[in-house]
């Protein structure tokens, strides 16, 4: 047998063997039974051990100071990713649903004599006109009886206006935009506050998040107890992330954000450390007058609401039911700066009189571990991932070992662990997670992350809320060649290392194969994130949901029945064959509601049908499309799928 592949299999044989008892034991154990803490306990026995052999065995000698320097200043900063996985981990020890509390509520919420008010505010400061236009007739058709909806235009917006009053609901602007978003929203409650009637509760909306028709009839029942203050619900997407997107797998792999909707929150939960999350929440107004008002020290005022209302006695009950529909971030500059603008204002509560250091904040200890989770996060995996990049260039091209392993040791010692980690990860989450991927995740945004963090801890005062723009001209290719320019850099020095260390008549030396193991993986999430940095263009207007539906179809005096594909507030895809051509005007019924269209597309198998584009035609589509009736298509890892499409993308 080849001497490297024997070396491969002698160390990789224990690593295998760990994959393949968890694999054994895992279908006998419910994600959401007391159980489940067997196979994190099996992970956290592994980490154990893999850190064990990193601090005895693997940290190079103090006589070379550069060496030892190097090694212990990445073991730090592993242990510091480590340390935030392993936090995490425990808090996935226990999970909650709320769905069976918010029926057995239901009807202690509708029995009572008088329905609590709520003032729904949707924020805004420059989204278009057709993002607005679907979120305010989406929170108009809510069937929540008691309600009044604010449009909160921070851009003074004169044409807003106008379809606010078109579309009836209200409207309130203010002369300036001090303190951005949590300015707007607590000009919004004095405003409220003034009226004849001053809400019990207040519910916030982003600009293109638009709510199902039960969203408020399903999260009041949470309030029944008296010390929840806030009601979060989950985000969910109509559309694509960038990196899904610009690597053409949506079809593959959900969205990054199902993880920590769907999984972690849930488990924060049951711990009593859920959060606000800005958007689709619902918060009382008693709670929110005690803490006075939403916070303006940070740029993430949802979450520093919450460790504030922690303080009067209230906490965040989290109902993971997917209530509203918003847009991700269309492009990757947009990705990026709504990341960076969550981790700064993280930092920003770091700093403060709020974070897990103060004493005197009165925070529970479970609060304190909670944001030292978060904090671990930010710090600790995106400098991990960028100094998983550096520590094998500096070794193949200066001779410089941070990790001082032979092949065999190390794979046997790091395989295992890695393999638990992601076997029980993806037994967790549903398969909504794929390491290569969240590597790609964080490559991508490491840059601006980190600076986040610097800018955080030693300038946290005085910075600006940046606004995640959507919507805009998405029709050509944008190329972000400042972010591609880095990365090609890093993948250059990672091939001219290889050929430096390897080329010519040298032989592969044991003590360098790890290094060569790790140089291929870099160089795999490199060309990964340098493909995401090439923005191909996103024709489609609308984005579209999948369910299958009865739809009634009429060409002219002949009549016929069809099931729908996909749906969108543009029009639909229904199944079968049609014998009108491309042009042709059709009428549509459905739900007793009937529109005008006319056919797009046609193949043997399917074709496609535009709806009038008519206001009237809209505000019935978007009350159909976000009726919660449809889903996107797909909701957790298909591996294989996964694979092919980036392999396409790559090669294309």
């Amino acid at each position: 047998m080849n001497p490297t592949l024997s070396t491969l299999l002698d160390g990789a044989t224990p690593g295998f063997l760990a994959a393949a008892a968890l694999l054994a034991v895992m279908p006998w154990v419910k994600r959401d039974s007391p159980w489940r803490i067997l196979p994190i306990a099996i992970v956290l026995a592994f980490t154990a051990r893999y850190l064990y052999w990193r601090v005895t065995a693997t940290i190079p000698p103090s006589d070379n100071l550069v060496d030892f320097g190097a090694g212990l200043l990445f073991f730090a900063v592993e242990c510091a990713a480590v340390a935030g996985s392993v936090i995490s981990y425990i808090s996935l020890t226990r999970t909650r649903n709320r769905t069976a509390e918010a029926d057995a509520n239901s009807g202690w919420l509708f029995d009572q004599e008088r329905l609590p008010l709520v003032d729904v505010f949707i924020c805004t400061y420059n989204e278009e006109r057709e993002i607005l236009e679907r979120t305010i007739i989406g929170a108009m058709a809510m069937d929540y009886p008691n309600y009044r909806l604010w449009v909160l235009d921070d851009g003074r917006r004169p044409w807003l206006a106008e379809l606010a009053a078109e579309l009836k609901c209200n409207y309130l602007t203010r002369p300036d935009n001090k303190h951005a978003k949590a300015g707007n929203l607590n000009h919004a409650i004095r405003h409220v506050r003034g009226l004849n009637e001053p809400p019990d509760f207040i519910s916030v909306l982003d600009a293109d998040f638009v709510p199902v028709p039960i969203f408020l009839s399903r999260a009041l029942t949470l309030f029944r107890d008296e010390c929840v203050g806030i009601v979060q619900t989950p985000q969910h997407f109509i559309n694509p992330d960038p990196i899904q997107a610009n690597l053409k797998a949506s079809d593959a792999w959900p969205d990054e954000q199902r993880y920590f909707f769907d999984v972690l929150m849930p488990s924060k939960d049951a711990w009593g450390t859920a959060f606000c999350c800005g958007t689709s929440s619902v918060i009382r107004m008693a709670a929110l007058a005690k803490s006075g008002g939403f916070p303006t020290d940070s740029v993430t005022e949802d979450y520093l609401l919450t460790l504030r209302l922690q303080r009067h006695g209230y906490g965040t009950a989290y109902l993971n039911e997917r209530l509203s529909i918003g847009l991700a971030p269309e492009g990757l500059q947009e990705y990026i700066t709504q990341r960076s603008r969550w981790c700064l204002g993280f930092f920003q509560i770091i700093r403060s009189g709020d974070g897990p250091f103060a004493r005197s904040n009165r925070l529970r200890p479970i609060d304190r571990i909670s944001l030292v989770e978060s904090m671990l996060y930010w710090a600790g995996s995106y400098s991990f991932r960028v100094a998983g990049l550096i520590v094998p260039i500096l070794y193949l091209l200066f001779g410089i070992h941070a990790v001082n392993v032979d092949t065999v040791d190390g794979i046997a010692n790091f395989l295992p662990y890695y393999l638990a980690q992601v076997t029980v990860m993806a037994w967790l989450s549903g398969q909504r997670v794929l390491p290569v991927m969240t590597d790609v995740s964080q490559l991508l945004a490491a840059r601006e992350i980190l600076t986040a963090i610097t800018i955080g801890l030693i300038r946290p005062k005085g910075q600006k809320f940046k606004v995640t723009a959507k919507g805009g001209d998405r029709s050509r290719t944008i190329v972000q060649w400042r972010m591609m320019g880095i990365f090609a850099f890093l993948l250059l020095l990672t091939v001219l290392g290889i050929a430096f260390a390897f080329g010519g008549n040298k032989s592969l030396q044991d003590s360098s194969a790890i290094a060569l193991y790790w140089s291929w993986y870099n160089m795999l999430i490199l060309i990964a994130a340098i493909a995401v940095c090439v923005e191909k263009p996103r024709m489609r207007r609308n984005e579209r949901l999948r369910g299958e539906e009865s739809v009634a179809l009429t060409v002219g005096t002949q009549r016929r029945n069809y099931r729908t594909a996909d749906i969108s507030v543009g029009g639909m895809r229904l199944v079968g064959g049609i014998a009108a051509a491309p042009g042709t005007p059709v009428s549509v019924e459905f739900r007793s509601q009937r529109f005008e269209g006319r056919v797009v597309r046609r193949s043997e198998r399917d074709f496609a049908i535009e709806i009038a584009n008519t206001l009237s035609g809209r505000s019935e589509m978007v009350r159909h499309v976000y009726s919660g009736a449809f889903k996107s298509p797909v909701g957790q890892i298909h591996f294989a799928n996964v694979a092919k499409r980036v392999a396409a993308r790559l090669s294309g």
